[in-house]
């Protein structure tokens, strides 16, 4: 597996006071260290979510508006090369197992399998339209994304094609797979409503309303607490709730327009990033979900990557005047 390259301490340092102007003032800054920003290249518009390569220690970026894929060198902090010719890519996910890159067209309703180092074409999985999120079950040699119509298509990664479609009843924004067991938590956004799919029947088999805010985006999943996490952007809050029944533990003020989110299970924090251009880390240790850091990024910049293996946060932050689109490595801390 690669291994990103150590950096001293005074040079991070030294590049975190170098991007003052891009970091507003924090609550308590040092959460986080922001290492270094990696040029994406000519890319305008819109980026949404991000996969990782741990064995070749690569990253991949949906550039949905500029109808490519980036692909970078982690180790060597480097762009290496970009994708074109897609339409939409909104969600991508990596298959160590067969060694293919999915990409998820938003503008095509379709997956497309891109194998091995080179990213060959490998074929297309049509799903009928909005194919957006993906979440790879590595366990369960399963590939599950969101498409049209509320449903979630189950891929079988060696044969290549969708085996079932999980109906969900409503159109769905994030969704997580319970490491735990066979549950799929998913936002229903337009219902306030987190729903739970079983992974082994395929079927819808709770609906959970939530209450004190509307348009529960982003997801993430706390399996040591058992908790859901969830985003919601009116207003702006973090909702807490149980896996179990969904009774709601925590109800805080978040940073607005959440897109993101990630628990660390090492440091016990959850972080998000918002297209208000913030950062917010929280204290998941306790019930209270007390805000550690509201951390300046960029206005847009609301989809991120954690990636516990490595220990970096990767934000994606689109171009503007003067500065292109670019990945910021942030090194968490302690």
């Amino acid at each position: 597996m690669g291994q990103f390259k150590a950096f001293a301490g005074a040079v991070a340092m030294l590049v975190l006071s170098a991007a003052g102007a891009s970091m507003a003032r924090a609550e308590n800054p040092e959460v986080f260290q922001l290492e270094t920003k990696i040029p994406l290249g000519e890319v305008n518009g819109r980026i949404d979510h991000m996969a990782v390569d741990l064995a070749r220690g690569r990253l991949f970026v949906a550039e949905l508006e500029n109808d490519t894929v980036g692909i970078v060198d982690l180790n060597d902090r480097k762009l290496l090369r970009t994708i074109a010719g897609l339409k939409g890519p909104q969600g991508v996910g990596y298959v160590p197992s067969t060694d293919t890159l999915y990409v998820a067209n938003g503008g095509t309703g379709s997956v497309q399998l891109l194998q091995g180092p080179d990213y060959a074409a490998g074929g297309q999985i049509d799903l009928g339209e909005d194919a957006d999120n993906v979440r790879v079950d590595i366990a369960g040699n399963r590939v599950f994304v969101a498409h049209g119509g509320g449903m979630l298509a189950v891929i079988d990664p060696a044969a290549r094609r969708t085996i079932a479609d999980i109906a969900l009843k409503s159109d769905l924004e994030s969704f997580q797979l319970d490491p735990g067991s066979k549950r799929i938590f998913v936002n229903l956004a337009k219902r306030s409503a987190i729903g739970v799919a079983d992974r082994g029947t395929g079927k819808l088999i709770a609906t959970w309303p939530v209450s004190g805010a509307n348009g529960n985006f982003p997801m993430a999943l706390d399996p040591d607490a058992q908790r859901i996490l969830v985003g919601f952007r009116n207003p702006a809050k973090l909702g807490v709730f149980s896996m179990r029944d969904g009774a709601r533990v925590a109800l805080v003020d978040a940073c607005a327009d959440a897109d993101d989110m990630f628990i660390d299970r090492k440091r016990g924090r959850l972080y998000a990033t918002c297209g208000e251009g913030f950062l917010d880390v929280f204290d998941a240790k306790n019930g209270a979900y007390p805000r550690l850091a509201h951390i300046g990024t960029v206005s847009g910049a609301r989809t991120s990557l954690f990636v516990p293996e490595l220990d970096r946060f990767l934000l994606a932050v689109r171009a503007r005047p003067g500065e292109p689109a670019a990945v910021w490595v942030f090194r968490p801390t302690p």
